[in-house]
């Protein structure tokens, strides 16, 4: 049997990862932080484009501010390297960032420029978002009903099938054993 690795301590000066990368921490913990320096290295280091990144998020709240995060960073990370502010010393990203000679750095300032000049075109989006771009990709191979939506929070639907039973039921003589309200919280905990 063999036992799981120990999850390791995140550091933006590691190696960058090849594949999926799962991220997962505590809020408050710099996870926006992290994605966003994640991906100005993955752009400033060529080892992708921006517009070739997949970035998910949970709650639409989380994904634009991650978007505002990553814009952010990348615009930081040009100016660094283009010479129109210093590095904060603090700052692991941008130290790593600079660390390289002339050439490289008038490549990572230009592949920054290029992404930023292309925000428009990255994928940072909630999970849902994702699902439902795919789907539309699709056109009628999805096998989704024209004019339909994807619905995030399920509660609506609930609500709906719950209050048409409980009027099919009053309908049709019954007398239900709990008011309209109750109904709804049951339907809701099912």
């Amino acid at each position: 049997m063999t036992t799981p690795e120990a999850p390791q301590e995140f550091r933006i000066e590691d190696p960058l990862p090849t594949g999926t990368l799962l991220l997962e921490a505590s809020a408050g913990t710099g996870k926006t932080w992290a994605i966003a320096a994640l991906v100005t290295r993955f752009v400033a280091e060529d080892r992708a484009r921006l517009e070739d990144l997949l970035v998910v998020t949970f709650g639409r709240a989380a994904s634009a501010e991650l978007q505002d995060r990553v814009r952010e960073r990348l615009v930081q990370a040009e100016a660094v390297l283009s010479g129109q502010s210093a590095p904060p010393p603090d700052d692991a990203l941008l130290m790593l960032l600079v660390r390289v000679d002339d050439v490289e750095r008038a490549a990572r300032t230009r592949r920054l420029r290029r992404a930023i000049g292309q925000f428009d075109e990255a994928t940072i989006t909630t999970t849902h978002g994702f699902c439902h771009a795919v789907l539309r990709s699709l056109g009628t191979t999805g096998d989704v009903e024209p004019g339909s939506a994807l619905v995030e929070d399920d509660l609506q639907i609930v609500d709906e099938v719950v209050s048409d039973l409980y009027l099919r039921a009053v309908g049709l003589g019954a007398t239900p054993p709990f008011t309209p309200d109750e109904a709804r919280t049951l339907g809701r905990e099912a």
